[in-house]
């Protein structure tokens, strides 16, 4: 029946698995085999592509498929790095949607020539890249900023996040060849702020030839209120008058924000962004030092819609801030991390949502959150059965596909079996638990069968005869992390070889029970493992990369 569905529908059902589940069904037949080509294509996976003379073949290769997701790595001035560039302008340009040169070097000539190259271009990142922004004249003639302005009519999204060398002036040079733009980063860029006359306000000056102010970003966010829909202005220290400046923007109604580790923000310019931008759907606060429990009552009272909430090393917020998470019906994902104050049993009441179904929640970040107890987090089952319970318990998160309890050391075997029945968990970290033992791993392979990626780092309870159970209720494991676990030895990496055979990375760093040689035994049975830390095993230094 399905060998004879449309090329283009069978490509449609596939790009509703995982990537694992697709690379499998590549497997059936030629017919699934190119459905499934077409899915990874359509999954927006990214290729990444070191600039050296030997890529080039690899990327002609490239060009005949069609991708359209790159990034380039090790980029800078040189004869190959150019021969790179233009091969790429050549052989993907024409295809290619998103372009990542994040901490690269190119000349300021190789950039244009490259985006002249790439006219569908829709993302575009150029975090890091001081070296195009240094002399101040990226874009200077008008003749080749109309050129560029033409490529990139279609670019959407401009990341420009930790840019030392960018000022006013090469900001509205680049942003202006960007008519369409609805996303963009300045994450970590120094911003500077002046006040007016009145105390805390923001001085209407003009754009500054020497530095990038935030008058001249005020000004370009009023002129594209109406098409901007992200900002990430981290690292930037935006001070609470600035926030509220910008939230107050006539006709800007964002749907996602960043303002991870702005320090001096305020609870009443949260609150004032609140209400002014109620359509958010994504924030990080995170970092964000100044902010408690009322700044969370304020973001959960204005921000209905939000799906993801970023709120990790807010130290002053409690378990009295966490009873207000159950009016965000929407929320998918929730990092709070390094929140060491919350203990979990109002997390648990708010999430588990008591008087209606829970929100659809696939991602929870707990990591650090040293006063965490699991025993606050679940009700046992009155009747000893195996079902979702009612009432308050994060085990109503059936949703749940990546969970972090790193470093949460008051969790134990019996308080973790009550928590850990995650069906469709794909990711879960469990590093530096010092009282996991073998009951608490085997608890968690019943409960979370799916898992892809395991980080079991520093527990140093777990044995080879605890694997040698667990091993096999993990056959989807692609990425696994057992650094620092002492009491492993190659018994585990055999047991891990016969049953987890679609692994690609393990980490078995400063396990002083595993040798080199049990180590090359392993990359011998497995030999899609593309790579194998191994730092100080045996006493030896090295990683084997593939």
């Amino acid at each position: 029946m399905a060998e004879s569905l449309p090329l283009e529908m069978l490509t449609y059902i596939l790009s509703f698995l995982p990537l694992p589940d697709q690379k499998e069904a590549s497997l059936v037949n030629r017919a699934w085999y190119y459905a499934a080509q077409n899915a990874f294509r359509e999954a927006n996976v990214r290729y990444n592509i070191p600039v050296s003379s030997a890529s080039l073949p690899g990327i002609k290769n490239l060009g005949r498929r069609g991708i359209s997701h790159v990034s380039l790595t090790n980029l800078d001035g040189s004869p190959a790095s150019h021969q790179v560039l233009q091969f790429i302008a050549y052989h993907l340009g024409p295809n290619l949607q998103s372009l990542c040169l994040s901490e690269c070097c190119p000349t300021e000539a190789s950039f244009v020539a490259l985006i002249l190259g790439c006219p569908a271009l829709r993302i575009l990142d150029l975090s890091g890249c001081n070296s195009l922004f240094t002399s101040g004249t990226l874009l200077s003639q008008p003749e080749i900023a109309q050129r560029v302005q033409q490529a990139l009519s279609r670019l959407q999204e401009l990341n420009l996040g930790g840019l030392r060398d960018l000022v006013d002036l090469s900001f509205n040079r680049l942003s202006s060849c960007a008519p369409h733009l609805q996303h963009l980063s300045l994450a970590f860029c120094q911003l500077t702020f002046e006040q007016g006359p009145t105390h805390g306000s923001i001085s209407p000056s003009g754009s500054s030839p020497s530095q990038l102010s935030f008058n001249n970003l005020l000004k370009f966010v009023r002129e594209r209120a109406g098409r901007l829909q992200s900002l990430n202005l981290s690292g930037t220290d935006l001070p609470p008058q600035a926030l509220q400046a910008l939230s107050q923007v006539a006709g800007l109604r964002l749907q996602k924000l960043s303002l991870h580790n702005c320090r001096d923000l305020s609870t009443e310019a949260v609150a004032a962004l609140c209400r002014q931008q109620s359509g958010l759907t994504s924030l990080d606060l995170s970092g964000c030092s100044e902010l408690a429990d009322e700044a969370l009552l304020a973001v959960c009272r204005g921000l209905r819609r939000l799906q993801h909430l970023g709120l990790r090393k807010l130290q002053r917020l409690t378990d009295a801030g966490c009873t207000a998470l159950g009016a965000l019906r929407e929320l998918q994902s929730l990092d709070m991390g390094e929140c060491c104050l919350v203990s979990g049993q109002e997390l648990a009441q708010a999430l588990s949502s008591v008087h209606g179904a829970p929100p659809p929640m696939t991602s929870l970040i707990l990591a650090y959150c040293s006063s965490l107890k699991v025993s606050r987090l679940s009700l046992p089952h009155q009747d000893g059965c195996p079902r979702i319970p009612q009432g308050s318990s994060l085990l109503m998160l059936q949703s749940l596909q990546e969970l972090d309890l790193t470093a949460c050391s008051k969790l134990t075997d019996a308080s973790l079996a009550k928590v850990l029945q995650f069906p469709q968990l794909r990711q879960l970290s469990l590093s530096l638990l010092p009282s996991l033992t073998d009951k608490g791993l085997l608890a968690v392979a019943r409960g979370c069968p799916s898992l892809e990626h395991l980080t079991l780092s520093h527990c140093n309870l777990i044995s080879n005869e605890g694997w040698a159970q667990a091993a096999s209720s993990w056959p989807r494991l692609q990425h696994l992390n057992l650094s620092s676990c002492s009491w492993l030895t190659e018994q585990t990496l055999d047991a891990i070889g016969q049953m987890c055979k679609q692994l690609r990375m393990l980490d078995v760093a400063m396990c002083p029970g595993i040798n080199m040689a049990a180590v090359r035994r392993f990359q011998v049975q497995l030999p899609q493992v593309t790579c194998i830390q191994s730092r100080f095993v045996g006493g030896a230094d090295l990683i084997f990369t593939l």
